[in-house]
Protein backbone atom coordinates (compact mmCIF):
# COMPACT_ATOMS: atom_id res chain seq x y z
CA UNK A 1 0.00 0.00 0.00
CA UNK A 2 1.82 3.19 -1.41
CA UNK A 3 1.68 6.68 0.63
CA UNK A 4 2.85 9.63 -0.29
CA UNK A 5 6.10 11.25 -0.12
CA UNK A 6 6.43 13.25 2.93
CA UNK A 7 7.12 16.93 1.99
CA UNK A 8 10.52 18.03 3.19
CA UNK A 9 9.71 21.42 3.81
CA UNK A 10 6.81 20.55 6.27
CA UNK A 11 9.45 17.59 8.01
CA UNK A 12 12.19 20.87 8.38
CA UNK A 13 9.64 22.90 10.18
CA UNK A 14 8.25 20.61 13.11
CA UNK A 15 10.54 23.05 15.33
CA UNK A 16 8.58 25.92 13.93
CA UNK A 17 4.96 24.28 14.44
CA UNK A 18 5.52 22.68 17.86
CA UNK A 19 5.92 26.08 19.12
CA UNK A 20 3.31 27.52 17.16
CA UNK A 21 1.15 24.84 18.68
CA UNK A 22 2.47 25.61 22.30
CA UNK A 23 0.60 29.17 21.54
CA UNK A 24 -2.75 26.80 21.32
CA UNK A 25 -2.74 24.25 23.64
CA UNK A 26 -1.30 23.21 27.12
CA UNK A 27 1.42 20.72 27.00
CA UNK A 28 0.17 18.02 27.80
CA UNK A 29 -2.24 18.20 24.98
CA UNK A 30 0.91 18.07 22.00
CA UNK A 31 2.13 14.97 21.58
CA UNK A 32 5.57 15.16 19.74
CA UNK A 33 8.38 12.65 21.17
CA UNK A 34 8.95 9.88 18.26
CA UNK A 35 8.41 7.23 20.72
CA UNK A 36 5.27 8.54 22.34
CA UNK A 37 3.70 9.50 18.36
CA UNK A 38 4.12 6.16 17.68
CA UNK A 39 0.71 5.20 19.41
CA UNK A 40 -0.55 6.93 16.60
CA UNK A 41 1.04 5.17 13.72
CA UNK A 42 -1.88 3.28 12.58
CA UNK A 43 -5.73 2.86 13.30
CA UNK A 44 -7.28 -0.98 13.82
CA UNK A 45 -6.72 -1.88 10.14
CA UNK A 46 -2.52 -2.36 11.77
CA UNK A 47 -1.27 -3.89 8.44
CA UNK A 48 0.09 -0.20 7.70
CA UNK A 49 1.76 1.88 9.72
CA UNK A 50 3.62 5.67 9.93
CA UNK A 51 4.49 7.78 12.90
CA UNK A 52 3.01 11.21 12.52
CA UNK A 53 5.18 14.34 12.92
CA UNK A 54 3.18 15.09 15.78
CA UNK A 55 -0.24 14.44 17.29
CA UNK A 56 -2.69 17.16 19.56
CA UNK A 57 -5.33 16.35 21.50
CA UNK A 58 -7.34 19.69 21.48
CA UNK A 59 -10.48 19.62 24.33
CA UNK A 60 -12.88 22.19 22.28
CA UNK A 61 -14.12 24.09 18.72
CA UNK A 62 -12.15 26.89 19.53
CA UNK A 63 -8.68 24.71 20.30
CA UNK A 64 -9.45 22.59 16.84
CA UNK A 65 -9.96 25.92 14.85
CA UNK A 66 -6.37 27.54 16.26
CA UNK A 67 -4.75 24.31 15.66
CA UNK A 68 -6.63 24.11 12.13
CA UNK A 69 -5.79 27.63 11.40
CA UNK A 70 -2.43 27.44 11.95
CA UNK A 71 -1.20 24.23 10.35
CA UNK A 72 -3.24 25.80 7.03
CA UNK A 73 -0.64 28.78 7.27
CA UNK A 74 2.03 26.43 7.44
CA UNK A 75 0.35 24.12 4.88
CA UNK A 76 0.91 21.04 7.13
CA UNK A 77 -1.52 18.16 6.06
CA UNK A 78 -3.81 17.21 9.06
CA UNK A 79 -6.10 13.72 9.56
CA UNK A 80 -8.70 13.76 12.00
CA UNK A 81 -8.79 10.63 14.22
CA UNK A 82 -11.54 9.71 16.56
CA UNK A 83 -10.41 6.59 18.72
CA UNK A 84 -8.53 5.04 16.23
CA UNK A 85 -10.85 2.07 15.40
CA UNK A 86 -11.62 2.49 11.81
CA UNK A 87 -10.95 -0.82 9.83
CA UNK A 88 -10.02 0.87 6.69
CA UNK A 89 -6.90 2.91 7.28
CA UNK A 90 -9.38 6.02 7.92
CA UNK A 91 -6.43 7.25 10.68
CA UNK A 92 -3.66 6.09 8.98
CA UNK A 93 -1.36 9.27 9.31
CA UNK A 94 1.24 10.22 6.55
CA UNK A 95 4.69 11.43 7.76
CA UNK A 96 4.27 15.15 7.78
CA UNK A 97 1.41 15.23 8.67
CA UNK A 98 -0.79 15.92 12.39
CA UNK A 99 -2.50 13.77 14.07
CA UNK A 100 -5.82 15.67 15.34
CA UNK A 101 -7.76 13.39 17.90
CA UNK A 102 -10.84 14.37 19.75
CA UNK A 103 -10.37 11.53 22.44
CA UNK A 104 -10.50 14.46 24.98
CA UNK A 105 -13.59 16.25 23.85
CA UNK A 106 -16.50 14.02 25.43
CA UNK A 107 -19.21 16.29 27.18
CA UNK A 108 -22.79 16.38 27.03
CA UNK A 109 -23.96 19.86 25.47
CA UNK A 110 -27.53 19.14 26.53
CA UNK A 111 -30.23 16.60 26.20
CA UNK A 112 -34.05 17.18 25.37
CA UNK A 113 -36.49 15.01 25.77
CA UNK A 114 -39.47 16.15 24.83
CA UNK A 115 -37.49 16.70 21.10
CA UNK A 116 -35.43 13.63 21.60
CA UNK A 117 -32.02 15.07 20.62
CA UNK A 118 -29.09 15.06 22.29
CA UNK A 119 -26.05 17.33 21.17
CA UNK A 120 -22.26 15.94 22.19
CA UNK A 121 -18.72 16.61 21.77
CA UNK A 122 -17.57 14.07 19.10
CA UNK A 123 -14.62 12.59 21.12
CA UNK A 124 -17.96 10.37 22.88
CA UNK A 125 -17.91 7.06 22.62
CA UNK A 126 -20.84 5.74 20.82
CA UNK A 127 -22.18 4.06 23.81
CA UNK A 128 -22.01 6.33 26.35
CA UNK A 129 -24.20 8.34 24.42
CA UNK A 130 -27.03 5.72 25.24
CA UNK A 131 -25.56 5.49 29.12
CA UNK A 132 -26.05 9.24 29.15
CA UNK A 133 -29.79 8.76 27.94
CA UNK A 134 -31.28 5.27 29.11
CA UNK A 135 -32.27 6.44 33.14
CA UNK A 136 -35.02 8.22 31.06
CA UNK A 137 -35.79 5.73 29.08
CA UNK A 138 -33.58 7.00 25.47
CA UNK A 139 -31.41 5.37 23.36
CA UNK A 140 -28.76 6.10 20.86
CA UNK A 141 -30.19 3.58 17.76
CA UNK A 142 -26.49 3.37 15.21
CA UNK A 143 -24.71 0.46 17.24
CA UNK A 144 -21.35 -0.48 15.56
CA UNK A 145 -19.65 -3.78 17.16
CA UNK A 146 -16.68 -1.20 18.69
CA UNK A 147 -19.58 0.57 20.07
CA UNK A 148 -17.61 0.52 23.53
CA UNK A 149 -14.83 2.80 22.20
CA UNK A 150 -15.41 4.14 18.99
CA UNK A 151 -16.15 7.86 18.82
CA UNK A 152 -19.12 9.62 17.65
CA UNK A 153 -16.74 11.43 15.14
CA UNK A 154 -15.54 8.63 13.56
CA UNK A 155 -19.09 7.47 13.34
CA UNK A 156 -20.21 10.13 11.31
CA UNK A 157 -17.16 10.13 8.99
CA UNK A 158 -17.70 6.53 7.73
CA UNK A 159 -21.67 6.62 8.43
CA UNK A 160 -21.14 3.74 11.54
CA UNK A 161 -24.01 1.35 11.24
CA UNK A 162 -24.23 -1.63 13.10
CA UNK A 163 -26.49 -4.96 14.04
CA UNK A 164 -29.59 -2.43 14.60
CA UNK A 165 -29.46 -0.66 11.57
CA UNK A 166 -32.41 -2.87 9.44
CA UNK A 167 -34.74 -0.90 11.30
CA UNK A 168 -33.11 2.42 12.75
CA UNK A 169 -30.56 3.24 10.03
CA UNK A 170 -27.29 4.37 10.21
CA UNK A 171 -25.72 7.24 11.20
CA UNK A 172 -26.89 9.38 8.82
CA UNK A 173 -30.39 8.67 9.45
CA UNK A 174 -30.14 9.81 13.42
CA UNK A 175 -27.69 12.69 12.83
CA UNK A 176 -29.71 16.28 13.07
CA UNK A 177 -26.54 18.46 13.23
CA UNK A 178 -23.15 19.05 13.42
CA UNK A 179 -20.36 21.87 14.17
CA UNK A 180 -17.72 21.43 11.74
CA UNK A 181 -14.49 23.09 11.77
CA UNK A 182 -13.00 23.98 7.90
CA UNK A 183 -9.45 23.71 7.60
CA UNK A 184 -8.71 27.20 7.40
CA UNK A 185 -10.57 27.08 11.17
CA UNK A 186 -13.71 28.37 10.06
CA UNK A 187 -16.26 27.21 12.53
CA UNK A 188 -19.28 26.37 10.72
CA UNK A 189 -23.06 24.81 11.59
CA UNK A 190 -25.16 22.75 9.63
CA UNK A 191 -28.16 21.18 10.33
CA UNK A 192 -29.40 21.47 14.00
CA UNK A 193 -32.58 20.01 16.64
CA UNK A 194 -34.84 20.23 14.15
CA UNK A 195 -36.53 17.86 11.44
CA UNK A 196 -35.33 19.52 8.65
CA UNK A 197 -33.40 22.67 6.94
CA UNK A 198 -33.48 24.18 4.01
CA UNK A 199 -31.47 24.66 1.05
CA UNK A 200 -28.42 21.85 -0.07
CA UNK A 201 -28.28 18.99 1.95
CA UNK A 202 -24.95 19.48 3.60
CA UNK A 203 -25.26 17.59 6.19
CA UNK A 204 -25.84 14.53 4.09
CA UNK A 205 -22.76 15.63 2.39
CA UNK A 206 -20.58 15.84 5.56
CA UNK A 207 -21.90 12.37 7.01
CA UNK A 208 -19.65 9.87 5.64
CA UNK A 209 -16.98 12.21 3.99
CA UNK A 210 -14.01 10.29 6.30
CA UNK A 211 -12.19 13.71 7.16
CA UNK A 212 -11.74 15.25 3.73
CA UNK A 213 -14.14 18.23 4.11
CA UNK A 214 -13.52 19.26 8.22
CA UNK A 215 -13.11 17.93 11.34
CA UNK A 216 -16.43 17.53 12.77
CA UNK A 217 -16.50 18.75 16.86
CA UNK A 218 -19.99 18.44 17.99
CA UNK A 219 -23.31 16.65 16.95
CA UNK A 220 -26.39 16.93 17.62
CA UNK A 221 -28.35 13.01 17.16
CA UNK A 222 -31.57 11.50 17.33
CA UNK A 223 -32.50 9.75 20.13
CA UNK A 224 -35.28 7.72 20.17
CA UNK A 225 -37.34 5.97 23.39
CA UNK A 226 -36.55 2.13 24.12
CA UNK A 227 -39.17 -0.39 22.68
CA UNK A 228 -41.44 -2.55 25.41
CA UNK A 229 -39.16 -5.51 24.66
CA UNK A 230 -37.35 -7.56 22.09
CA UNK A 231 -36.48 -11.12 21.80
CA UNK A 232 -34.19 -12.67 19.34
CA UNK A 233 -34.33 -16.45 17.92
CA UNK A 234 -31.24 -18.27 16.57
CA UNK A 235 -31.49 -20.36 13.00
CA UNK A 236 -28.84 -22.84 11.98
CA UNK A 237 -28.86 -24.54 8.20
CA UNK A 238 -26.77 -26.69 6.87
CA UNK A 239 -25.06 -24.16 4.17
CA UNK A 240 -24.44 -20.31 3.40
CA UNK A 241 -26.35 -20.69 0.58
CA UNK A 242 -29.60 -21.87 2.86
CA UNK A 243 -29.19 -19.20 5.36
CA UNK A 244 -28.78 -16.43 2.31
CA UNK A 245 -32.05 -17.54 0.86
CA UNK A 246 -33.79 -17.94 4.13
CA UNK A 247 -32.84 -13.89 4.48
CA UNK A 248 -34.15 -12.80 1.04
CA UNK A 249 -37.19 -14.39 1.89
CA UNK A 250 -37.96 -12.85 5.54
CA UNK A 251 -37.10 -9.20 3.81
CA UNK A 252 -39.39 -10.28 0.74
CA UNK A 253 -42.48 -10.84 3.09
CA UNK A 254 -42.51 -7.47 4.34
CA UNK A 255 -41.51 -8.24 7.94
CA UNK A 256 -39.07 -5.55 9.69
CA UNK A 257 -37.04 -7.46 12.21
CA UNK A 258 -34.37 -4.88 13.89
CA UNK A 259 -31.49 -7.03 13.14
CA UNK A 260 -30.89 -10.05 10.85
CA UNK A 261 -27.31 -11.15 11.47
CA UNK A 262 -24.89 -13.57 9.53
CA UNK A 263 -22.21 -15.88 11.14
CA UNK A 264 -20.80 -19.15 8.92
CA UNK A 265 -18.88 -22.20 10.29
CA UNK A 266 -15.09 -20.69 10.47
CA UNK A 267 -16.69 -17.93 12.83
CA UNK A 268 -18.97 -20.49 14.45
CA UNK A 269 -16.23 -22.17 15.68
CA UNK A 270 -14.13 -19.65 17.17
CA UNK A 271 -16.51 -17.62 18.89
CA UNK A 272 -17.84 -20.88 19.99
CA UNK A 273 -14.06 -21.76 21.87
CA UNK A 274 -13.57 -18.10 22.77
CA UNK A 275 -17.20 -17.16 24.39
CA UNK A 276 -18.59 -20.35 25.18
CA UNK A 277 -22.62 -19.25 23.59
CA UNK A 278 -24.14 -22.59 23.05
CA UNK A 279 -24.01 -22.31 18.94
CA UNK A 280 -25.07 -25.37 17.09
CA UNK A 281 -21.55 -26.56 15.21
CA UNK A 282 -23.79 -26.32 11.87
CA UNK A 283 -22.59 -24.24 8.54
CA UNK A 284 -24.45 -21.07 8.95
CA UNK A 285 -26.27 -19.53 11.58
CA UNK A 286 -28.74 -16.31 11.46
CA UNK A 287 -29.62 -14.01 14.49
CA UNK A 288 -32.94 -12.41 14.17
CA UNK A 289 -34.50 -9.91 16.40
CA UNK A 290 -37.56 -8.37 16.44
CA UNK A 291 -39.30 -5.82 19.21
CA UNK A 292 -42.25 -4.27 20.17
CA UNK A 293 -45.27 -5.44 22.74
CA UNK A 294 -45.36 -9.28 23.51
CA UNK A 295 -47.99 -9.73 21.16
CA UNK A 296 -46.42 -7.92 18.42
CA UNK A 297 -42.84 -9.84 18.96
CA UNK A 298 -45.22 -13.00 19.43
CA UNK A 299 -46.96 -12.52 16.17
CA UNK A 300 -43.50 -11.55 14.14
CA UNK A 301 -41.64 -13.89 15.68
CA UNK A 302 -44.42 -16.63 14.57
CA UNK A 303 -44.18 -15.58 11.05
CA UNK A 304 -40.35 -15.60 10.57
CA UNK A 305 -40.15 -19.19 12.04
CA UNK A 306 -42.50 -20.15 9.65
CA UNK A 307 -40.02 -18.98 6.82
CA UNK A 308 -37.24 -20.81 8.44
CA UNK A 309 -38.66 -23.43 8.38
CA UNK A 310 -39.17 -23.80 4.88
CA UNK A 311 -35.79 -23.90 4.27
CA UNK A 312 -34.90 -26.89 7.04
CA UNK A 313 -32.87 -25.11 9.52
CA UNK A 314 -30.93 -27.88 11.63
CA UNK A 315 -31.54 -25.64 14.90
CA UNK A 316 -34.75 -23.07 15.39
CA UNK A 317 -34.10 -21.44 18.73
CA UNK A 318 -36.26 -18.56 20.38
CA UNK A 319 -35.29 -16.85 23.71
CA UNK A 320 -37.57 -17.42 26.90
CA UNK A 321 -36.02 -15.07 28.54
CA UNK A 322 -33.59 -12.30 29.75
CA UNK A 323 -30.53 -15.03 30.16
CA UNK A 324 -31.09 -17.10 26.86
CA UNK A 325 -31.53 -13.15 24.92
CA UNK A 326 -27.93 -12.43 26.31
CA UNK A 327 -26.61 -15.85 25.31
CA UNK A 328 -27.81 -15.78 21.24
CA UNK A 329 -25.84 -12.05 20.72
CA UNK A 330 -22.93 -13.24 23.16
CA UNK A 331 -21.36 -14.81 20.29
CA UNK A 332 -22.10 -12.43 17.93
CA UNK A 333 -20.92 -9.26 19.97
CA UNK A 334 -17.60 -11.42 20.11
CA UNK A 335 -17.02 -12.66 16.65
CA UNK A 336 -14.07 -10.45 15.90
CA UNK A 337 -12.23 -10.69 19.24
CA UNK A 338 -12.76 -14.24 18.90
CA UNK A 339 -11.26 -14.05 14.95
CA UNK A 340 -7.95 -12.23 16.45
CA UNK A 341 -7.48 -15.30 18.62
CA UNK A 342 -6.93 -18.06 15.85
CA UNK A 343 -5.10 -15.70 13.37
CA UNK A 344 -4.36 -12.33 11.68
CA UNK A 345 -7.17 -11.20 9.35
CA UNK A 346 -8.42 -8.18 7.28
CA UNK A 347 -11.67 -7.07 7.53
CA UNK A 348 -13.79 -6.09 4.56
CA UNK A 349 -16.97 -3.98 4.09
CA UNK A 350 -18.72 -4.65 0.83
CA UNK A 351 -22.29 -4.44 0.89
CA UNK A 352 -24.75 -6.52 -1.76
CA UNK A 353 -28.72 -6.48 -2.29
CA UNK A 354 -29.64 -8.96 -0.12
CA UNK A 355 -31.13 -11.11 -3.17
CA UNK A 356 -27.49 -11.90 -4.29
CA UNK A 357 -26.40 -13.09 -0.88
CA UNK A 358 -26.55 -17.00 -2.09
CA UNK A 359 -24.66 -16.40 -4.93
CA UNK A 360 -21.51 -13.97 -3.08
CA UNK A 361 -21.56 -16.21 -0.29
CA UNK A 362 -21.03 -19.33 -2.96
CA UNK A 363 -18.01 -17.36 -5.14
CA UNK A 364 -16.68 -15.99 -1.71
CA UNK A 365 -16.21 -19.71 -0.68
CA UNK A 366 -14.55 -20.67 -4.43
CA UNK A 367 -12.33 -17.81 -4.09
CA UNK A 368 -11.24 -18.99 -0.92
CA UNK A 369 -10.30 -22.09 -1.85
CA UNK A 370 -8.36 -20.15 -5.35
CA UNK A 371 -6.49 -18.29 -2.75
CA UNK A 372 -5.53 -21.16 -0.24
CA UNK A 373 -6.62 -18.37 2.76
CA UNK A 374 -9.37 -18.65 4.80
CA UNK A 375 -12.33 -16.56 4.73
CA UNK A 376 -15.13 -16.03 7.36
CA UNK A 377 -18.21 -14.46 6.94
CA UNK A 378 -19.96 -12.29 9.64
CA UNK A 379 -22.52 -9.61 8.93
CA UNK A 380 -25.82 -7.30 9.05
CA UNK A 381 -27.13 -9.84 6.16
CA UNK A 382 -30.79 -7.97 6.71
CA UNK A 383 -29.16 -5.02 4.28
CA UNK A 384 -26.98 -6.58 2.47
CA UNK A 385 -23.82 -5.62 4.50
CA UNK A 386 -21.13 -7.65 4.47
CA UNK A 387 -18.20 -8.95 6.58
CA UNK A 388 -15.55 -11.36 4.93
CA UNK A 389 -12.66 -11.96 7.48
CA UNK A 390 -9.95 -13.21 5.55
CA UNK A 391 -7.41 -15.32 7.53
CA UNK A 392 -3.64 -14.75 6.71
CA UNK A 393 -0.10 -14.77 8.37
CA UNK A 394 1.25 -11.46 9.05
CA UNK A 395 4.96 -12.64 9.76
CA UNK A 396 4.95 -15.22 6.48
CA UNK A 397 6.00 -13.14 3.31
CA UNK A 398 3.66 -12.79 0.78
CA UNK A 399 0.76 -13.30 2.64
CA UNK A 400 -0.29 -9.80 3.17
CA UNK A 401 0.13 -9.12 -0.39
CA UNK A 402 -2.04 -12.33 -0.90
CA UNK A 403 -5.00 -11.12 1.02
CA UNK A 404 -4.68 -8.12 -0.36
CA UNK A 405 -5.54 -9.20 -4.09
CA UNK A 406 -8.45 -11.63 -2.86
CA UNK A 407 -10.08 -8.47 -0.71
CA UNK A 408 -9.69 -6.92 -3.77
CA UNK A 409 -11.54 -9.47 -5.82
CA UNK A 410 -13.88 -9.77 -3.30
CA UNK A 411 -14.95 -6.45 -3.47
CA UNK A 412 -15.21 -6.16 -7.13
CA UNK A 413 -17.60 -8.80 -6.81
CA UNK A 414 -19.75 -7.05 -4.43
CA UNK A 415 -19.75 -4.08 -6.89
CA UNK A 416 -20.79 -6.55 -9.71
CA UNK A 417 -23.61 -7.67 -8.10
CA UNK A 418 -25.33 -4.47 -8.07
CA UNK A 419 -23.19 -3.62 -4.33
CA UNK A 420 -20.62 -0.89 -3.09
CA UNK A 421 -17.43 -1.29 -2.30
CA UNK A 422 -18.32 0.11 2.00
CA UNK A 423 -21.52 0.08 4.00
CA UNK A 424 -19.96 1.45 7.19
CA UNK A 425 -16.08 1.14 7.61
CA UNK A 426 -15.45 3.61 4.39
CA UNK A 427 -12.82 3.77 1.70
CA UNK A 428 -9.49 4.85 3.61
CA UNK A 429 -6.62 3.72 2.28
CA UNK A 430 -8.44 -0.21 2.14
CA UNK A 431 -10.63 0.84 -0.70
CA UNK A 432 -8.90 3.71 -2.66
CA UNK A 433 -7.67 2.34 -5.28
CA UNK A 434 -10.25 0.55 -6.19
CA UNK A 435 -12.57 3.48 -6.76
CA UNK A 436 -12.70 3.49 -9.70
CA UNK A 437 -14.02 0.07 -9.94
CA UNK A 438 -17.72 1.19 -8.63
CA UNK A 439 -16.99 5.20 -10.15
CA UNK A 440 -16.09 6.43 -13.49
CA UNK A 441 -13.60 9.30 -14.25
CA UNK A 442 -16.32 12.02 -14.33
CA UNK A 443 -17.84 10.79 -11.04
CA UNK A 444 -14.36 10.77 -9.43
CA UNK A 445 -13.97 14.66 -10.51
CA UNK A 446 -17.51 15.67 -9.38
CA UNK A 447 -15.92 13.86 -5.86
CA UNK A 448 -12.94 15.61 -5.90
CA UNK A 449 -14.49 19.09 -6.87
CA UNK A 450 -16.50 18.87 -3.78
CA UNK A 451 -13.38 18.56 -1.85
CA UNK A 452 -12.01 21.58 -3.62
CA UNK A 453 -14.45 23.79 -1.88
CA UNK A 454 -14.20 22.82 1.18
CA UNK A 455 -10.43 22.31 1.33
CA UNK A 456 -8.70 23.55 -1.25
CA UNK A 457 -5.22 23.00 -0.29
CA UNK A 458 -6.28 19.31 -0.25
CA UNK A 459 -4.33 18.56 3.33
CA UNK A 460 -7.24 17.42 5.34
CA UNK A 461 -7.03 13.48 5.45
CA UNK A 462 -4.48 12.93 2.57
CA UNK A 463 -3.84 9.71 0.57
CA UNK A 464 -7.63 8.59 2.02
CA UNK A 465 -10.39 7.75 -0.34
CA UNK A 466 -9.20 8.92 -3.68
CA UNK A 467 -7.22 6.61 -6.12
CA UNK A 468 -3.67 8.04 -4.73
CA UNK A 469 -2.57 8.99 -8.75
CA UNK A 470 -4.97 10.65 -9.28
CA UNK A 471 -5.35 12.67 -5.65
CA UNK A 472 -1.42 13.52 -5.49
CA UNK A 473 -1.82 15.00 -9.07
CA UNK A 474 -4.52 17.35 -7.68
CA UNK A 475 -2.63 17.41 -3.92
CA UNK A 476 0.50 19.25 -4.78
CA UNK A 477 -0.46 21.79 -6.89
CA UNK A 478 -3.24 22.85 -4.46
CA UNK A 479 -0.84 22.91 -2.11
CA UNK A 480 1.61 25.05 -3.74
CA UNK A 481 -1.56 27.29 -4.61
CA UNK A 482 -2.26 27.97 -1.05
Amino acid sequence: MELPQPDPAVLARKDALIARLRDILPEDAIIHDPAETRAYECDALTAYKCPPLCAVLPASTEEVAGVLRACHAMGVPVVPRGAGTSLAGGALPTADSVILGVARMTEVIETDYDNRFIRVQTGRTNLSVTGAVEEEGFFYAPDPSSQLACAIAGNIAMNSGGAHCLKYGVTTNNLMGVTMVQMDGTVVEIGGAHLDSGGLDLLGLICGSEGQLGVVTEATLRILPKPEGARPVLMGFDSSEVAGACVSDIIKSGILPVAIEFMDRPCIEATEAFAKAGYPMCEALLIVEVEGSEAEIDHQLGLIMDIARRHNPVELREARDADEAGRIWLGRKSAFGAMGQINDYMCLDGTIPVSSLPMVLRRIGEMSKEYGLGVANVFHAGDGNMHPLILYNANEPGQLELCEALGADILKLCVEAGGCLTGEHGVGIEKRDLMSTQFDPADLEIQMAVKDVFDPGWLLNPAKVFPLDVSEARRRPAMAAE
